[in-house]
């Protein structure tokens, strides 16, 4: 992997996996709303998990590594399945994308480390 695209994969994927947490523990909290509260915080956390996939998308073409899509896929089954009001599962294939997500940084972060930039 050359620099420039080590210094991208690495910071794309750590952003991702940053708001992927914050997805994931959204949908769980989602779990504890009142029922009359739980559609509108669907819709909230909706928005924000297609903003999350647009920014991953950015990611996969920007650096052409394949976990980003891996990522896209797996947020793609999860938004899918909060729209289904099933909030855990959803947050179970958020799961998987961020363990895509971070693949890239890990391997940024060796190369990163080798030439002495972290």
């Amino acid at each position: 992997m050359d620099l420039p695209t080590a210094v991208k994969s690495y910071q794309f994927g750590e952003r991702a996996k940053s708001e992927l947490i914050i997805a994931s523990q959204l949908c769980l909290a989602l779990t504890g709303f009142a029922e009359q509260e739980r559609a509108g915080g669907r819709r909230i956390l909706l928005m924000m998990m297609e903003s999350i996939r647009n920014e991953i998308q950015f990611a996969a073409k920007s650096t052409g590594r394949p976990e980003f899509q891996k990522a896209i896929n797996s947020l793609n089954e999860a938004i899918s399945l909060a729209e289904s009001n099933q909030p855990e599962q959803a947050s179970q294939k958020i799961a998987a994308a961020i363990s895509a997500s971070t693949t890239p940084a890990q391997e940024a972060w060796q190369v990163l480390s080798e030439h002495g930039l972290l």
